[in-house]
C-alpha cells in the first residue's frame, strides 16, 4: 500500500468546453502503474488476429490464407461469411504459421511469424477525404481492412457499413485501474489524429464527440483540446467516467432503433495514417502494468502481439495472472496467447488462490472496496493498493442491494436489467436500457457486487439474445 501524490488542480471549464460532473463511481487505485517512457525496442516474434475478438461475426469465417503463406500488413486473412465485404487483415507482414481452432473447429487465431522489417500492402488509390463521397470512403475502409476498428452500439458489435450512425464518440481518457495515459500515446501525432477525425466526420450525419478529461489530475493533450470539427465535452468524476458508454449516456443517450459508433484513440490514429500515408499501420502503444511486474512500462508493438514476447525481460511473480486489458473487464491470458484486438493494456497481478486462515475473524488487510465497513475506506482517495485475484467470497443469492446504482453514473437500473436477462423477459430488457450499456460499463458493478454474480457475462448473453430477436 502506498500513498498517492497530491493531484494538480485544473480549472473545471478549461477551454470553454461543456463540463459534465458525475457524482457516482469509484476509483480502484492499484500499485503497478507504467512508467511514462515508451520502449520502441521490444522484439515481438508472433502476432495473431483472433475472430472471437469481434462480436457478431461468424465463428467460422472464410479464410483467405493458408499455413506457410506470406502476407503483407493489410493483406486479407479472412472475411465474415455473413458479410463478405467485412475483411480482417494482417497487422504485420510475415508468414502465416498457424491457424488455431477451438470447439467445433471454430477459428480462434490466425498466427503470423513477423518479418524483421514490415512490408505494407499498397493501394491503387487513396481517396481524398474532403472531395470523395461517403460511399467511396466506406468502400476504401472496407477494402483496406480498417473497418473492424469501428464498433457500433447498441451491443458493441462491428459497425454496419450500410448504416449511417447518428453520432460517433471517442473517449480521450481512461479511468480504469492502471489504464494507459492517452496523452502520452498521442504526443506529436496531432496531424494524424486530426486526419482520422476528418474521415469520421464524413461518415456520420451527426457529430463526432470527444470526451475530454476534466478530472483535474492532468492537463489533457492539445492533440485533443485543439482538435477541429468535433464537439468536445469534459467529464469530471471517478471511474467509469472515462468509459465511452457513460459519456454517450450523458451527451446523447441511445434511443430505440438508433445506432452510434465508437472508436479508441489509437484506432483513430490508424485511420489517419491510412489516409495520410496510404498504409495500414496497426501500431499500438501498450501499457504493461500491475504489481507482479518488476518494471511496469509502455512498449510499442502492433495489434495482436504475443503476450510472452511483450513481457520478456520482465521478472514475473511466480504465481501471477496475466490479463489482456484492465483488472475489471479484461480477459485472463497465458504467455503463449495474444493481446486482444481492442486492448492497449496488459495487467499482471498475483493469483489469489490462497486462503486467509480465520479470515472472517481477523481484521481485514487494507484493500480497495466500495464498502464503508473497511477502515481503509477512509483513505480510499489517497491509498494505492497491492491486490490479487481473490474475490473474497463466492457466488450467492442474487438479492437486491442497490450497490450497482451507487457506482454506475447512468440513469438506468442495472440490477433489474440483469434479472430481466436471466428470466428472458425481452420487453423488460429493452425497456430497462440494454441499448446503453456494454460489458465494461458494468465491470465496476461486478467489482462491487456482494453476490459475486458474473454481471458482464450475463449482459453479453442478454445482448446476444436481443441480436437474435432482431431488436
Amino acid at each position: 500500500m502506498e500513498i498517492r501524490t497530491a493531484e494538480t488542480p485544473i480549472a473545471d471549464n478549461a477551454e470553454g468546453d461543456a463540463l459534465k460532473k458525475l457524482k457516482r463511481g469509484f476509483d480502484v487505485r492499484l500499485h503497478g502503474e507504467a512508467e511514462k517512457v515508451i520502449n520502441n525496442q521490444v522484439q515481438v516474434n508472433t502476432f495473431a488476429v483472433q475472430p472471437p475478438n469481434f462480436a457478431g461475426i461468424s465463428p467460422m469465417p472464410k479464410l483467405e490464407v493458408q499455413e506457410g503463406q506470406h502476407v503483407k500488413a493489410g493483406d486479407a486473412l479472412f472475411f465474415d461469411k455473413r458479410n463478405p465485404d467485412l475483411i480482417h487483415v494482417a497487422p504485420i507482414s510475415g508468414e502465416v504459421i498457424a491457424i488455431n481452432r477451438g470447439e467445433r473447429r471454430a477459428i480462434q487465431e490466425v498466427v503470423i511469424l513477423a518479418d524483421r522489417t514490415i512490408q505494407y500492402r499498397t493501394y491503387a488509390a487513396v481517396p481524398n477525404v474532403e472531395n470523395s463521397s461517403r460511399e467511396a470512403l466506406v468502400a476504401f475502409l472496407l477494402e483496406s481492412g480498417a473497418w473492424p476498428l469501428i464498433r457500433q452500439r447498441p451491443y458493441n458489435v462491428l459497425a454496419d457499413q450500410n448504416a449511417v450512425p447518428r453520432d460517433i464518440f471517442i473517449s480521450t481518457f481512461d479511468t480504469a485501474p492502471l489504464a494507459p495515459d492517452l496523452n502520452l500515446i498521442v504526443e506529436g501525432k496531432a496531424a494524424v489524429f486530426q486526419k482520422g477525425l476528418d474521415v469520421l466526420n464524413r461518415l456520420t450525419s451527426g457529430k463526432v464527440y470527444l470526451g475530454i478529461d476534466g478530472r483535474g489530475i492532468s492537463v489533457p493533450s492539445t492533440v485533443f483540446t485543439q482538435a477541429n470539427g468535433v464537439e468536445k465535452v469534459r467529464f469530471k468524476g471517478k471511474h467509469p467516467a472515462g468509459n465511452v458508454g457513460v459519456q454517450i449516456h450523458h451527451i446523447r443517450p441511445i434511443r430505440s432503433k438508433e445506432k452510434v459508433w465508437t472508436l479508441g484513440v489509437q484506432d483513430v490514429l490508424t485511420l489517419g495514417t491510412l489516409f495520410l500515408e496510404g498504409k495500414y499501420d496497426a501500431s499500438r502503444i501498450v501499457a504493461l502494468t500491475g504489481a507482479a511486474l518488476d518494471k511496469p512500462a509502455y512498449v510499442k508493438t502492433c495489434i495482436g502481439a504475443n503476450i510472452g514476447d511483450l513481457l520478456k525481460g520482465h521478472t514475473l511473480d511466480g504465481n501471477a495472472r496475466i490479463i489482456s486489458g484492465d483488472v475489471l473487464s479484461g480477459k485472463s491470458k497465458l504467455p503463449a496467447q495474444f493481446l486482444d484486438c481492442y486492448d492497449d493494456q496488459i495487467t499482471v497481478i498475483p493469483e489469489g488462490d490462497d486462503y486467509e486462515l480465520f479470515g472472517w475473524l481477523l481484521p481485514s488487510s487494507a484493500r480497495p472496496s466500495t464498502s464503508k465497513t473497511f477502515f481503509s475506506s477512509i483513505f480510499s482517495n489517497i491509498w494505492v493498493y497491492n491486490v490479487n485475484t481473490n474475490t473474497h467470497g463466492e457466488k450467492r443469492a442474487f438479492v437486491m442491494t442497490g450497490q450497482y446504482e451507487d457506482v454506475l453514473p447512468m440513469d438506468i437500473f442495472p440490477q433489474h436489467l440483469l434479472k430481466a436477462i436471466i428470466t428472458n423477459d425481452i420487453e423488460k430488457i429493452e425497456g430497462l436500457g440494454i441499448h446503453e450499456v456494454v460489458e465494461e460499463d458494468l465491470a465496476l458493478c461486478e467489482f462491487a457486487c456482494t453476490s459475486k454474480q458474473p454481471l458482464q457475462k450475463i449482459l453479453r448473453e442478454g445482448m446476444e439474445m436481443m441480436i437474435k430477436e432482431g431488436l
